[in-house]
């Protein structure tokens, strides 16, 4: 027996010939551990999967899988691809001993609050083109690439694993065992890998491509709350450009991004050498090596804004990614009266000064939002004011279209802020207003004979009797 027993009260020791130090994570048809293996000194993660008694499908199907990573994967030698040193597969169970990698899963950093310096993403993106690359090149398609299946080390050396559900296309495709329909996790496929067509290198190469817009952006290009509708947008719908979720991107990223995702076979990238040619030129457009000390700084600016006080955290960093921050010298519109369009901030140092026709209607300090009226507005984008500097100001931009990508959590936070906003001014335009007016008819009071209501423009009082 290579693997021994584990029952309820003493932990599995041993598998083969490695020795169990701990288990490392368990999925739903198999388990890792971390491994000594005595032979090299050296630890190993075990993949230990573990059949049922009887010859179901589901233990026929495991044992085909396993047998494909461990044949597949040990003829991949690459530096971006977990090693695979040992396989063994046995009647009521199978492992892998691995390399084991210090490190994380690109998962960890797929959120809006913990995504990795831009730097970092095109770096580790682009060895994971050099990997696939190699891969196609021994004819295996891996078919299962996702941030979970990507493993980074300490120095950012990313690692690909989990090649279970490969395809060897250097065989026929046997429909009844190479070729199995519907692996893959559906939010990650190719438009050609759910509709069940046969599936190339290109198909990774889009995979990849989902991996990097949500290291970018924090979201994934197609988002929809049931399987049947993700699918159909997967096929059928164009993604938005990731400029437009965060407008701090650069531009060079759309195209690329446009190319990984194309639908049509003949457009999409021929290989992961070409992917990374293109990554490798946007990668010298990177203005900032690690911008992760500043978003950690503009982070602590907002979080201390009376605006942004119910926002939660996780809706905070998204507004970082949402936004861009510009300083603007004195003496400067931020927003031109007659004006068509939908971007609006917040004033995060400085003053400004409001108008209308020229005149002057107020002036607002740092934690205010200017702008905001035409984003609200359902239909009219037109600017009803002037927004000017009168000193130095540093403004957080929104932008309408951005935040039409952005959650549903943060539109419905930024929306119920924008209104409480308006429904304050308002409230203090009311108490301006009636300052200037007449005094108010009191319960009790009824108008004197020959009196009229009069507009506060008309400087007159009210004369007031009891009733």
């Amino acid at each position: 027996m290579a693997v021994a027993k584990e029952n309820d009260k003493a932990p599995l020791e041993v598998i083969g010939k490695y020795r169990v130090i701990r288990e490392l994570g368990k999925g739903a048809t198999a388990t890792v551990y971390l491994c000594q293996d005595p032979d090299a000194d050296r630890q190993v993660a075990v993949k230990l999967v573990r059949f049922g008694a009887d010859a179901t499908a589901m233990s026929r199907r495991l044992r085909k899988l396993f047998q494909t990573e461990g044949g597949i994967a040990r003829r991949l030698d690459h530096p971006n691809i977990v090693a695979v040193y040992d396989g063994v597969v046995e009647d009521d169970c199978a492992y892998l001993a691995m390399e084991y990698i210090e490190g994380f899963s690109l998962e960890s950093y797929t959120r809006i609050d913990k995504l990795l310096p831009l730097h970092r993403v095109i770096g580790i993106v682009f060895k994971c083109c050099l990997a696939l690359d190699h891969a196609f090149r021994q004819g295996v398609i891996h078919r299962d690439i996702k941030p979970a299946n990507i493993m980074v080390t300490a120095d950012d050396e990313p690692k690909i694993a989990d090649f279970g559900l490969a395809l060897n296309i250097s065989k026929d495709i046997d429909q009844d065992s190479t070729f199995i329909m519907g692996v893959g996790s559906p939010a990650y496929m190719s438009p050609e890998q759910i509709k069940g067509y046969p599936l190339n290198q290109k198909t990774d190469l889009y995979s990849l491509g989902v991996v990097l817009f949500q290291l970018l952006t924090g979201r994934l290009p197609y988002r929809a709350n049931n399987q049947a509708t993700l699918i159909y947008k997967i096929v059928n719908t164009e993604q938005p450009t990731v400029t437009g979720i965060n407008p701090n991107l650069p531009e060079g990223l759309n195209a690329i991004l446009r190319k990984a995702l194309e639908k049509d076979l003949y457009n999409r990238y021929k290989n992961g050498a070409e992917f990374a040619k293109d990554l490798a030129s946007v990668r010298y457009q990177i203005l900032t090596e690690d911008d992760s000390e500043q978003d950690d700084h503009h982070f602590e600016v907002l979080r201390k804004l009376e605006f942004f006080t119910e926002f939660e955290n996780i809706e905070l960093w998204e507004i970082l990614r949402v936004s861009v921050w510009r300083e603007v010298a004195a003496g400067v519109a931020i927003i031109e009266e007659g004006q068509e369009n939908r971007v609006f901030g917040l004033l995060v140092s400085g003053y400004v000064e409001v108008s209308v026709g020229g005149r002057a209607l107020c002036r607002l300090g740092a934690g205010e939002i200017v702008g905001e009226v035409a984003y609200l507005h359902p239909t009219d984008r037109h600017r009803s004011a002037t927004v000017v500097t009168l000193e130095p100001s540093l403004f957080l931009e929104l932008n309408a279209a951005a935040l039409e990508l952005a959650t549903d959590e943060l539109r419905e936070r930024m929306n119920k802020a924008l209104v409480a906003k308006m429904i304050k001014r308002m409230r203090e335009v009311n108490r301006i207003a009636a300052s200037l007016g007449a005094p108010a008819l009191l319960p009790g009071s009824v108008l004197s004979a020959g009196d009229s209501p009069v507009t506060p423009e008309s400087g007159q009082n009210l004369e007031l009797s009891p009733m």
